[in-house]
């Protein structure tokens, strides 16, 4: 497991790994995501669309169809009226 530490400004050094393993340098962006766990995860934003393709998914998830993001759209703006 790989540790640093938070400075009193709120910032952190990523150990060389983590960046190698995420072919960061200096200058690149990141993102952070808290998932529906309460896990939080770096993403680097120096990488295509491509390769985040199935980071969200949730084992047993099922995708959503046209008809069914219509309805959650229709419902949605049902709520708002």
């Amino acid at each position: 497991m790989l540790t640093t530490t938070v400075t009193n400004t709120g910032q952190v050094t990523l150990p060389v790994e983590i960046r190698e393993h995420l072919k960061l340098s200096s200058g690149s962006r990141v993102e952070f995501v808290i998932d529906e766990d309460g896990q939080v995860k770096i993403f680097p934003l120096n990488v295509s669309v491509e390769s985040l393709s199935g980071i969200l998914h949730r084992p047993g998830m099922q995708p959503a169809t046209l008809d069914s993001m219509e309805a959650a759209i229709s419902q949605g703006a049902n709520d708002w009226t």
